[in-house]
């Protein structure tokens, strides 16, 4: 996240627009990957902010990689997620209005390892056991997920 840290040293924690992507990643019991973070310790999807002169699907494979150690061989654009429901102040005081890339991913290779850094703990879900401590951002997306999923 070099370039988010570098417009934070100019403008402190005002609210900013902020895009990025986050991967729906499925195993093959169709069970949802979920990470517990390190900054807020809620569960969470993998993703993460864009970076000057990257595409939206290569935040979404770099940053499942940087966070999970797998690594998408396919991805199938779910949908772009803004508005209010997407602003969200961290722990330590940036705010941000998130506009974020959804890909769905149930093709990929590598061993699940977590980074340490940014994440907690890793693991999938069976849709009816997500738990109810979501990370803001993501919940929207999950919940239009798992609705879809439904269908």
């Amino acid at each position: 996240m070099g370039y988010i840290m570098e417009l934070r040293r100019l403008i402190g924690t005002h609210p900013i627009i902020m895009a990025g992507a986050c991967v729906l990643l499925t195993d093959d019991k169709n069970r949802l990957l979920l990470q517990r973070r390190t900054d807020n310790g809620l569960w969470g999807l993998p993703g993460g902010s864009l970076e000057p002169g990257e595409s939206l699907p290569d935040v979404a494979k770099r940053e499942l990689f940087e966070e999970t150690g797998l690594s998408a061989n396919s991805l199938t654009l779910f949908d772009v997620f803004s508005g209010n429901e997407f602003y969200y102040k961290y722990p330590h005081g940036d705010e941000v209005y998130n506009v974020v890339t959804a890909y769905v991913c149930n093709d990929y290779i590598g061993t699940l390892e977590k980074d340490g850094e940014e994440v907690m703990d890793l693991r999938f879900f069976d849709s009816k056991e997500i738990p109810s401590e979501i990370s803001p951002p993501d919940l929207p997306i999950i919940k239009q997920y798992l609705l879809n999923e439904e269908r």
